[in-house]
């Protein structure tokens, strides 16, 4: 009878480690700020890896953000988005309503600010359901995304940059824009997977 074949552990973690005793974590040696911008800055770091290893790190440092998912109906919900331009990504885009946290704010007050500046609408309740890193490869941004619910329709209050159209759509056709790559924004679409999982939630 054979023996039963192991599936191989990473040579470079110790058995402290591995078994989640020993959190691995970077020794910074120096630090040095390359760019300060209004939104975000960017540090270059010297750094002694957990592998022992002298690296140096190109870091984008930012306060964070808030994505929100406004939904209204429960049998047949309906999302709210919105189609802005984005330089970066050279054309519109259909996104969640979203935008960055001021210093020292707190995540479920600028999610409230956002929704109210980019759409109009406030709403009774409030959910977080969801924070993650955008990309913690060089970026240290988190996402805190909520779910909203109970909206009542006021005043929209955009930056004088913000050129925003809102649309209400149903959960199957914001389904159906991610699978047709009509929505490529990644917090957009996972917050709408989330959804579609989590019904129950509303």
């Amino acid at each position: 009878m054979k023996a039963k074949r192991q599936k191989a552990k990473p040579a470079h973690l110790s058995q402290e480690v591995r078994k989640g005793r020993a959190p691995l974590k970077a020794e910074l040696l120096s630090s040095k700020t390359v760019y300060k911008g209004r939104i975000f800055t960017v540090v270059l770091d010297r750094v002694r890896e957990p592998s022992g290893m002298l690296v140096t790190r190109e870091i984008v440092r930012h306060r964070g953000s808030v994505v929100i998912l406004a939904v209204e109906g429960k049998r047949a919900p309906k999302v709210l988005l919105e189609r802005q331009y984005r330089y970066a990504a050279q054309g519109e885009l259909w996104e969640l309503p979203a935008g960055k946290i001021d210093g020292g704010e707190d995540p479920l007050v600028a999610a409230k600010r956002e929704l109210l500046e980019e759409t109009g609408y406030k709403a009774r309740s409030w959910k977080k359901f969801l924070d993650f890193y955008v990309s913690p490869g060089f970026l240290d941004e988190m996402m805190f995304i909520y779910l909203a619910t109970g909206l009542i329709l006021g005043k929209a209050q955009p930056e004088a940059d913000e050129f925003i159209e809102s649309r209400w759509v149903t959960l199957g056709t914001a389904i159906k824009m991610i699978a047709s790559g009509a929505i490529i924004d990644a917090k957009t679409a996972c917050s709408i997977l989330w959804l579609k999982q989590n019904l129950r939630s509303l």
